[in-house]
């Protein structure tokens, strides 16, 4: 065997940070130390992992078809440590959740899961379905939970929970005292939606199936509370799960409308690189998703 799991390592962290000065930063190491492992590595085996395009260091075809094997097998490494050590669950756990699951489904799941392990560094990232699921794609990510179905050859992609879509409004809109709105209301209204992209908008777009092109998108935004806000400021109608809105809709602060001609069901979903090896630290955070 050439090679060594350090020089996994900074493999590893300079293909995530894109730049090997980064890189030995996060491996607590020297430039010249990360820099003289990652060539060594090369010099071995006779072969370029990186394309240098100016301070960046990006991926080539080589180094990509190396990504999910030197991942699964420093995740691994990290494993038989622990076993060795006798010691619990250690390292780290990144976890990418869209923004109605980082916001209001994934806390309670990552705070009683730290409090637990409290050896693994448990880091969350939010952002819309896409930028999650490339994240997931890139290694990244060990996990994505997402709103929006995303379809790729090299995601494993698992229905997690269901979730529905609300269309609402202020109390003070002329809809509010509406038991029920036709297609003809939801062309008139104006909305204010979430960006394309994200996981709400794909679910909304598929339920107005027909009638996209005729309603009138006043704002597109990317932060749920903001949609709340300008809704309950009469700005037009939203669109958001469930999930988001109860304490509004209990509070009275916002209104539910129903528009049962139009089907607002969706899943969360679990992802994961179908290359990725499942340590026992992600199984056990599925474990926690599922519980």
């Amino acid at each position: 065997m050439r090679f060594t799991l350090r020089q996994i390592d900074v493999f590893l962290a300079t293909a995530r940070l894109q730049n090997i000065s980064r890189a030995a930063e996060n491996l607590a190491m020297s430039q010249s130390a990360a820099s003289g492992a990652l060539q060594d590595l090369e010099q071995r085996y006779n072969t370029r992992l990186f394309d240098r395009v100016g301070k960046r260091l990006q991926l080539n075809a080589q180094g990509y078809q190396l990504l999910p094997f030197a991942e699964a097998l420093y995740s691994q490494a990290r494993e038989v440590d622990n076993v060795l050590l006798q010691d619990e669950l250690s390292g780290a756990l990144n976890i990418g959740a869209t923004l109605t699951i980082g916001n209001y489904v994934v806390i309670p799941i990552i705070t009683r899961f730290k409090s637990d392990y409290p050896l693994i560094n448990s880091q969350l990232h939010v952002a819309n379905t896409v930028n999650i699921a490339q994240q997931v794609l890139n290694f990244e990510l060990d996990i994505g939970l997402i709103e929006g179905e995303y379809a790729h050859a090299d995601l494993s992609v698992t229905a997690w929970r269901a979730d529905e879509l609300v269309v609402f409004c202020s109390p003070e809109h002329s809809y509010a005292s509406q038991l029920q709105l036709s297609d003809q209301q939801l062309i008139e209204a104006s909305w204010i939606l979430r960006e394309r992209g994200s996981g709400t908008r794909q679910t909304f777009d598929r339920a107005m199936q027909g009638l996209q092109n005729s309603l009138s998108v006043f704002l597109e935004l990317e932060h749920t509370e903001a949609i709340k806000r300008a809704v309950a400021a009469g700005v037009g109608l939203g669109c958001l799960s469930r999930i988001a809105l109860q304490d509004d809709f209990a509070a009275g602060r916002l209104i539910p409308l129903s528009v049962p001609q139009r089907d607002m069901q969706r899943h969360f979903y679990m992802i994961v690189h179908a290359k990725k090896y499942q340590s026992q630290t992600l199984r056990r955070w599925i474990d926690y998703c599922n519980q």
